[in-house]
């Protein structure tokens, strides 16, 4: 059974989003989708001080079966990114949720939380997979 915490937002690209306060999310990929990739072994994360819009490709995390795009899950700004995960990529493996997370993420829009999905809908999502 995958972790899939109530506090959290979801796409349905397999992305998570944490509130950290003042319009500011942390950000990663679920427990799912790094159980599907499989090992990690490279990531490759959003230039900070960037804006991105929703849906934009913003990241990328390589494993050793293939390497999957990441997609911004709102429009903002990068204000950090895990530096960790340069050497540390299995990090995603080993705590999606905390040691993991990708970048942080300041919001322009709060009106698109309204696309995201909450976790019994991801449940839901991910069950049919």
């Amino acid at each position: 059974m995958f972790d899939i915490p109530n506090n959290l937002k979801y796409t349905k690209n397999h992305v998570w989003l944490e509130n950290i306060g003042e319009d500011a999310y942390r950000v990663g990929i679920t427990d799912f989708a790094q159980d599907e990739l499989g090992d990690i072994v490279f990531v490759e994360t959003p230039e900070e001080d960037r804006e991105y819009s929703q849906s934009d490709e913003c990241a990328v995390v390589e494993s050793v079966k293939s390497a999957s795009d990441i997609y911004c899950p709102l429009s903002g700004v990068v204000t950090e990114v895990n530096s960790e995960l340069e050497d540390k990529p299995e990090l995603i493996n080993s705590d999606p949720y905390s040691d993991g997370w990708l970048f942080v993420l300041k919001a322009n829009d709060n009106s698109e939380l309204g696309e995201l999905i909450d976790a019994n809908s991801y449940y839901e999502l991910i069950k049919e997979d």
